[in-house]
């Protein structure tokens, strides 16, 4: 093993997927605690050039301990985690594993739908409390509409499921121009206006990426759009909810719940601890589990591993850069 490149790997990351890294070819792969001062000093004493990280924000030490010609690797498809303008002046590569968690967030999206409809956590607590009750009628998804906010991959895995599955009108939003044109596919229609996206929703998911332009997207204003009936899905990334505004429209009746998998901070923390959204009964919480299974786990280690050995080729195009412009330095 000797001479044999370093990968070190966030201690959480590790385990999602221990047998893709314990057997990883051409390169040792190491276990590190994902704290940044840590990795930074773990970067420096193994004389590592490759990191493979998760959703932990990383703002200062790392960029520094990396060489030039680095790769920080996210295990994972939202990298708001990663600052990729401090990267790119450090000469590092950063890169994330597109297109290998869809199914599993979209089955998520589509299962905290169905939890939410059938009151399926009351009537579990209420079964653990030794209680036999009804309780209030649930609804079925068939014939529901769902605005799916943020019509990409993810997005349009959770359309087709919806619709093929069970019988959903989708209505897809984009902010883009672009997003709207083109065939609909499994969304009824695409519109680049989010009130006629979401005027008639039963159900609102949330499929948008965490960059500046998204931080709370889901303000108090687009909030009153949406109507009294529905439910929020967010297994997107916590930042683009603003999450007291969204505290006081589920305190107030003015939406009828949420079901979030992500939070602004993790693991969560109130913005204000008098509005702490675990204290409502018409909310649902997952602690960040859309793309916690056994095979998007793997895959995701697989493709970051991926773009670790193709850096150490030199084929730094061929690899999920999210900082292509990095390509014009010596590396």
């Amino acid at each position: 093993m000797t001479n044999v490149p370093i990968v070190l790997v966030t201690e959480t990351e590790f385990r999602r997927a221990t047998d893709v890294f314990e057997s990883a070819d051409g390169v040792r792969c190491v276990a590190v605690p994902g704290d940044e001062a840590v990795l930074a000093r773990a970067v420096v004493d193994l004389g590592a050039r490759y990191v493979i990280v998760g959703s932990v924000r990383y703002s200062s030490g790392l960029y520094g301990a990396l060489p030039r010609g680095g790769v920080i690797a996210r295990f994972g498809v939202g990298h708001d985690g990663i600052d990729k303008q401090q990267a790119t002046k450090a000469g590092l590569l950063c890169t994330n594993t597109p297109g290998v968690l869809d199914e599993s967030v979209a089955e998520l999206a589509v299962l905290l739908m169905l939890a939410a409809s059938r009151h399926f956590t009351t009537l579990t607590a209420d079964m653990r409390k030794g209680t036999w009750a009804l309780g209030p009628s649930g609804a079925e998804l068939r014939g529901k509409n769902l605005a799916v906010v943020g019509s990409g991959r993810i997005g349009q895995a959770t359309a087709r499921v919806a619709s093929r599955g069970f019988g959903m009108r989708v209505i897809g939003f984009g902010r883009r121009a672009a997003a709207s044109g083109g065939p609909a596919g499994d969304f009824e229609s695409v519109t680049t206006e989010f009130s006629v996206a979401v005027r008639d929703a039963d159900y609102v998911s949330l499929h948008i990426n965490a960059d500046a332009g998204n931080r709370h997207f889901l303000n108090r204003e687009r909030l009153a759009m949406i109507p009294a009936r529905a439910w929020l899905i967010n297994t997107a990334r916590g930042a683009v909810v603003d999450e007291l505004a969204l505290y006081d429209a589920l305190a107030t009746g003015r939406l009828a719940g949420a079901a979030l998998d992500v939070f602004d901070r993790e693991p969560y923390v109130p913005a204000d601890p008098a509005r702490d959204l675990r204290t409502l009964d018409n909310v649902i919480l997952t602690p960040h589990v859309g793309s916690h299974t056994r095979e998007a786990n793997r895959l995701m280690a697989m493709r970051a591993l991926q773009n670790v050995l193709r850096a150490e080729a030199r084929d730094f195009r061929a690899m999920d850069l999210l900082n292509p412009e990095v390509l014009g330095q010596t590396l």
